[in-house]
């Protein structure tokens, strides 16, 4: 069949284009004729671990025998018309090296460490939708079989890692360990003049809204939204709230339910709120369809001229609700994300009243250095302050995140939260 994209391109092309004849238009299009799902057929990857006793009787590296046999193992699995590797090495103290191809595309790398580990890694070109060529069930007889033949008290096999897959799955935590969503497809894309927006389905957490790569939040995600709002500690009926962000309408959704004075919404990126209103209805519902009502406005303005104009004109809110981004993973407190972060702490506490509080996300519980230098940066504001966090559990993170809640004191480090309407 041909591809409707293909068709357009070929009839939208210029003049000199559509006058090609059949052989040259033949030459375009031979790809997509012969190779309908070229573009999306992913490699599969597949890893194997095997641990053996480095001074026992079965292992390959002292044993030819047993290496041999490890070799036709490994042939076997890939599919090779022999047992001999395409490529073999001796790589003297730091082991060998093997390496095996078949006819079917796929192939091996088998690699044998003199401390007692041999690792077994295979990838296959798979059309989308199709099985590969080494199914699961000859991996996981591969594991056995080569088990036992090094006498293996442990071995493990990884699940398929599929790379240029049409729907991109992996996306790691905070603390850099790799996360396979069941993404199934991507329902929004686009860049705009701040950031790459996705949001991808996933059949667990609903849609879920990535900003440069990075999962930001998912329908499945109340929790988060509750958390930045205190989990019922405060009282916003009547109240005046500023929301840093928040393009996804979560905290605007959850704060209007709520009956406050009035809320202010800063959101730099149109079309991060475009996409929410179509495509992240369970977190924004309905909120955001229009971007003023009785008692809130949407303000499509960066936020830290705005925190000034508020600062010139001695304009304060009872809560400031930053969701702008996550605490910087770094080594040192340096650099312009902290350079942000500490303008934007400076000019939230001069709009937060002195009763008010200032809600925040940090990042996962696993980055305690970073934890650690936020907190460093909050005993260093322009007037005193103290804090108390708490860590959730955001269903599509994977993992625990930290929230922080800032008020001010005084001179005696004595505040005034009981009359703010906090519990």
């Amino acid at each position: 069949k041909l591809s409707a994209r293909v068709l357009t391109v070929f009839l939208d092309s210029p003049p000199v284009t559509k006058a090609w004849d059949l052989p040259g238009l033949y030459s375009f299009l031979w790809p997509f004729l012969l190779f309908p799902h070229i573009h999306r057929m992913p490699a599969f990857h597949t890893l194997l671990d095997f641990h053996f006793e480095p001074g026992g009787q079965k292992n390959p590296l002292s044993d030819q025998k047993v290496y041999s046999e490890l070799r036709n193992i490994v042939g076997a699995m890939v599919q090779s018309r022999t047992s001999d590797p395409l490529y073999s090495v001796s790589l003297g103290d730091a082991g060998s090296l093997d390496v095996f191809t078949a006819e079917n595309g796929s192939h091996a790398t088998l690699r044998v460490y003199p401390q007692g580990l041999a690792t077994l890694n295979a990838e296959m070109w798979v059309a989308e939708d199709e099985q590969p060529s080494i199914t699961a069930e000859q991996v996981a007889s591969t594991q056995q079989k080569i088990s036992d033949l090094l006498g293996c008290k442990k071995s493990k096999r990884f699940p398929y890692i599929k790379r240029g897959a049409r729907v991109d799955t992996y996306f790691p935590t905070a603390d850099n360990k790799l996360i396979e969503y069941d993404f199934d497809k991507m329902v929004y894309e686009a860049d705009s003049p701040y950031q790459n927006i996705k949001i991808m389905h996933s059949p667990q957490f609903g849609n879920m809204l990535l900003l440069d790569n990075d999962p930001n939040l998912a329908e499945s995600d109340i929790t988060y939204t509750r958390a930045i709002l205190g989990n019922g500690r405060e009282n916003f009926e009547g109240k005046t709230v500023l929301i840093l962000g928040g393009g996804d309408g979560g905290i605007l959704h959850e704060l209007r339910q709520t009956s406050p004075k009035w809320v202010v919404m800063l959101e730099i990126d149109q079309l991060v709120i475009n996409a929410a209103v179509k495509h992240l209805r369970g977190i924004c519902h309905d909120s955001m369809d229009q971007l003023k009502g009785h008692n809130y406005e949407v303000l499509v303005e960066d936020c830290i001229p705005v925190l000034e104009k508020y600062v010139q004109e001695g304009v304060m809110f009872d809560y400031v609700i930053n969701d702008l981004t996550a605490i910087p993973i770094s080594t040192q407190p340096v650099g312009d994300s902290w350079e942000f972060l500490r303008k934007i702490l400076d000019l939230s506490m001069l709009v937060l009243k002195p009763t008010g509080r200032y809600y925040t996300q940090g990042n996962g519980a696993n980055m305690r250095d970073a934890l650690r230098m936020y907190e460093e940066q909050l005993g260093k504001l322009s007037c005193k302050v103290d804090f108390s966090k708490e860590t959730i559990c955001v269903p599509s993170y994977h993992e625990l995140w930290v929230f922080y809640r800032v008020w001010k004191v005084d001179k005696d480090n004595k505040d005034m939260e009981s009359t703010n309407g906090s519990s």
